[in-house]
């Protein structure tokens, strides 16, 4: 039972992650509210998806100009906002942004500039592929920073008459006396900060949602089950089943079983991962990524020490036993720490942490009863015996596994 109800939490996360998010019509939300100085106005509007931030803006099919106003708060006082069209990709290379702060050549005040992002790094200010004027920034009393301009799209650059646009944003948290802008954070919501723009439809769409952090959420889900619940269960039916003479060789062929699966699906979690990494560049979350490997070694050393395994009245067997036992407990331990370390990336909602965290204690509190029933049959079965535990053979815990 306790078993199944583990299950069934992970299967409403995996269904949950999976989920691509619905798309965000304009006109609803907090952004419809929002008034500008100037006597601005703009046709449309959405609320971003990530980093709290908004885009209102008006698109003149004929001209080609697409008028724009982004509102976001900096990550700290003296920071920057920025936002940018990307007419090669839906990340940060290639964008031509515009990016506010408070820049020195700006006399105290906030002042736009604009980027042509070519790599990974900001670089230095300079034209941009889409001809861009009436900028201006202000910042509000609210803390917010609404930046405004005017870009000139034309037919071409939006694909021979298309309005289906990426869309990229962030926010950093100081800029320096110099006027360059800090590197942004690296959090889960700066990395998912982007999304399609249809100009038509007055919509936006999480670029995530069928792309980087579809990829993300497989890793995440894949990992979770394998590492985080298939492998403790395993563990679990290898160490109280053995206990009850009627469970032998069941408890054998269900610990195999749901470790060779744990495994198997673990593996492909670790292929998923390395393979976003290599896709991420610049970007490295060496904790993470190092635990996963560890946990990769380590469990595929398990894997191969099947095939080494004594016989059971082998003298080393028991030394086998202890390396079976460590390093097993060791991949459970650091796999649980890896997927929590990986939903703070990931940004995962708190109710499916909490979901998470209830499966994790299922599985404990299910191993808290099976260790209290284990040790009483034992205690019966020695006292009828006429046994101590002094006398249990090569000083193990009478229930111990040895597969």
């Amino acid at each position: 039972m306790a078993m199944a109800t583990a299950g069934a939490v992970i299967a409403a996360c995996i269904l949950a992650l999976l989920a691509p998010p619905p798309a965000r019509a304009a006109g609803g939300g907090r952004c419809a509210g929002e008034s500008f100085s100037a006597n601005r106005a703009y046709a449309a509007c959405n609320d971003l998806p990530r980093l709290g931030a908004s885009m209102h803006w008006t698109y003149d099919r004929a001209s080609g100009d697409l008028h724009v106003a982004f509102v976001a708060a900096p990550a700290a006082p003296g920071g920057w906002v920025a936002w940018a069209l990307n007419p090669s990709g839906d990340g940060m290379a290639g964008a031509q942004a515009l990016v506010a702060g408070p820049f020195p050549d700006g006399g105290g005040t906030w002042a736009v500039r604009t980027y042509n992002v070519s790599g990974y790094a900001l670089g230095e200010p300079g034209p941009i592929a889409f001809p861009a004027s009436d900028l201006a920034a202000e910042l509000g009393a609210d803390g917010r920073v609404r930046v405004f301009g005017t870009l000139g799209l034309g037919a071409a650059a939006v694909g021979g008459g298309g309005v289906l646009l990426n869309q990229v944003w962030q926010v950093g948290a100081a800029v320096s006396s110099g006027g360059v802008p800090a590197p942004h954070a690296m959090g889960a919501d700066n990395l998912a900060a982007k999304a399609k723009l249809d100009l038509l439809r007055a919509t936006t769409v999480a670029a995530g949602a069928d792309s980087a952090t579809r990829k993300r959420n497989i890793h995440g889900v894949l990992n979770a089950v394998s590492w985080g619940l298939l492998l403790p269960m395993g563990a679990i039916f290898a160490r109280y089943l053995k206990t009850f003479r009627a469970a032998d060789p069941a408890w054998f062929y269900l610990h195999v079983t749901c470790q060779l699966i744990g495994y198997g699906v673990g593996v492909s979690g670790w292929a998923t991962g390395m393979k976003l990494g290599k896709e991420s560049r610049g970007v490295t979350y060496t904790d993470h990524r190092n635990i996963g490997i560890a946990v990769f070694a380590l469990g595929t050393l398990q894997v191969l020490a099947l095939f080494l395994r004594p016989k059971k009245e082998h003298k080393f067997r028991v030394y086998w036993n202890t390396y079976h036992h460590s390093v097993g407990y060791a991949v459970i331990v650091l796999g649980v720490v890896n997927i929590f370390k990986g939903m703070s990336i990931l940004g995962v909602e708190q109710r499916w942490r909490t979901a998470y965290i209830a499966a994790v204690c299922v599985l404990l509190v299910a191993a808290a009863a099976l260790e209290a029933v284990t040790w009483g049959v034992v205690l019966r079965r020695r006292k009828a015996d006429g046994k101590t535990f002094s006398s249990a053979p090569n000083g193990h815990l009478p229930h111990s596994v040895s597969v």
